[in-house]
């Protein structure tokens, strides 16, 4: 009878997540709070409005610099056009 006695007041002092998980109030909310946190960060880190503003910079930024290559292309063949008139006006 004094067994059983103790283990009722055993069970019903231990609470929920002690039942259940094994750990104390305490220490579940403390780890639920580190977990949500770093959640929250991964999610801000990967998601934020940071990173898509930098892949959307680098996007209109790629962009800028295949219209400067196709500029820089055109202008080099002008040149070169006019290099070789002045080269061939100088040689005669």
């Amino acid at each position: 009878m004094q067994n059983e006695e103790l283990f009722e007041e055993i069970d019903t002092n231990e609470s929920i997540t002690q039942r259940y998980l094994g750990l104390s109030l305490r220490k579940f909310f403390f780890l639920f709070f580190i977990v949500v946190s770093l959640g929250i960060y991964l999610g801000i880190l990967l998601y934020g409005t940071n990173s898509l503003e930098i892949l959307y910079g680098l996007q209109e930024y790629e962009t800028y610099l295949q219209d400067e290559i196709v500029h820089l292309k055109k202008e080099n063949a002008e040149l070169q056009r006019e290099y070789f008139e002045l080269k061939e006006i100088s040689a005669q």
